[in-house]
């Protein structure tokens, strides 16, 4: 078996992993306890608290990438998740008896602009709680929160009355991919283009900022993954595991 390496530097984590967006996202500027790995022609990339959950990215060859998550998880712990592209992830499973499948979704990217925010803006501190009570309405389980750490601004858009029908945060975002988190629309304003118009806004300044803008978005959600395909963002299927108990 090929010897286990620490990557120190983002340049060797893009050109490990020919520049896979996904990698780039969990390893970030790899500080705050971020470490990446290679063996053989397998990459790994552990970062903990990345959007809620201790993340273990991986791509490569499916009997490397076996090989370096049993070298990588005691280094790094048991609460880590292995994400990848999901066919990948699900061959992994039976070689690494101690892992499970614990779910499948989406990775959406995009390196264009969209320019289609009309009616969009940037909200404030004062919008809080505003942006609270969409997101307990519209979708309660949003990792992205006002005032979460990582959550570093929201866009939003307003109907006639002044209500905040609308909103998305620019959310965990790494210096070379930047995420879109927190989207959420009233049921009132659904079809009247206002989430269109908020995501636009968000994903066109990662875009400019980042050169990558990126989401996760679950397969049921076909609103969502058919909004995001009318941007112009590509579909990757991926899934995750985790360390079983039993």
């Amino acid at each position: 078996m090929a010897d286990l390496r620490e990557l120190h530097s983002i340049h060797d984590v893009r050109s490990a992993g020919s520049g896979d967006a996904l990698l780039l996202w969990v390893a970030g500027d790899l500080s705050h306890g971020t470490r990446a790995f290679s063996l053989g022609e397998a990459i790994a990339v552990a970062a903990p608290a990345l959007s809620r959950r201790d993340r273990l990215a991986v791509t490569g060859l499916a009997d490397d990438v076996a090989d370096l998550i049993r070298a990588v998880l005691p280094h790094v712990g048991p609460t880590f998740r292995p994400i990848g592209d999901e066919d990948l992830i699900r061959g992994l499973v039976p070689c690494v008896p101690e892992l499970e499948i614990a779910d499948a979704f989406g990775w959406m990217q995009t390196e264009a602009l969209t320019s289609r925010y009309e009616g969009a803006a940037w909200l404030t501190a004062s919008d809080r709680s505003d942006i609270t009570r969409l997101l307990d309405e519209a979708f309660p389980n949003s990792y992205a929160r006002p005032d979460q750490p990582g959550v570093c601004r929201w866009a939003g858009a307003r109907d006639e009355s002044g209500t905040l029908r609308a909103c998305a945060a620019d959310a965990w975002s790494a210096p070379s991919v930047g995420f879109l988190a927190g989207v959420a629309t009233a049921e009132q304003a659904r079809g009247r283009g206002m989430g269109t118009a908020v995501c636009s806004l968000v994903l066109d300044s990662l875009v400019r900022d980042h050169g990558v803008a990126a989401l996760m978005v679950d397969n049921w959600n076909t609103a969502a993954v058919r909004l995001y395909r009318d941007l112009g963002l590509s579909w990757r299927p991926l899934a995750a595991a985790r360390v079983t108990h039993r």
